[in-house]
């Protein structure tokens, strides 16, 4: 038991922790027909550590290849597969986002990435040296749980690739009179 005057003090030496300012962005994941809530919640975070939020679309249809001249550029999985409108999909989750967001005073932008959702926003947490990566859980039903049976969850493959920390946010439910991104 400690007596009055003999509170613990941090070690000194190589041992002690000195905790650093958070600076980096708030990193969001997003996906079209996505409540608001996730946006919410990673706003609120991203206002209270006084950072940027950054919002990243993953186009699954895409992977990245490595051009000669060492930039990467976004190629479709299927060039003769469906040609799904991607430049529409991303400006409505944008506009989306801009009409939740644009009023609560966070700086924000919005980025379209390719490939493998946990990879992607992984790579770009690493470029952006951002403090946590804010995902949401799936809706429920079936052919959310065959999904997640077949690729897995994208929360479980980013805490097993990355050091960031990553918080999921729960979905209610009965989320279906939720507001929704990019619907």
């Amino acid at each position: 038991m400690n007596e009055p005057g003999n509170e613990s003090r941090p070690a000194a030496g190589p041992a002690a922790y000195s905790p650093r300012r958070i600076t980096g962005p708030v990193l969001m994941g997003v996906v079209p027909g996505q409540p608001l809530a996730v946006a919410h919640r990673a706003a609120e975070l991203a206002f209270s550590l006084d950072v940027k939020l950054v919002c990243a679309y993953v186009d699954v249809t895409t992977y990245l290849a490595e051009e000669p001249d060492g930039r990467a550029e976004a190629r479709p999985i299927d060039p003769d597969g469906i040609d799904d409108d991607i430049e529409g999909i991303s400006a409505g989750i944008r506009e989306h986002l801009r009409e939740a967001l644009d009023a609560s005073g966070v700086r924000w932008s919005f980025v379209t990435l390719a490939g493998d959702p946990a990879r992607a926003l992984g790579r770009l947490a690493e470029s952006t040296d951002a403090s946590v990566i804010v995902v949401g859980t799936r809706e429920r039903g079936l052919g959310a749980r065959f999904e997640e049976l077949l690729v897995g969850s994208v929360a479980v493959h980013l805490t097993h690739r990355q050091h960031r920390p990553v918080l999921v946010v729960p979905l209610a439910p009965q989320a279906k009179h939720h507001p929704k991104v990019g619907q």
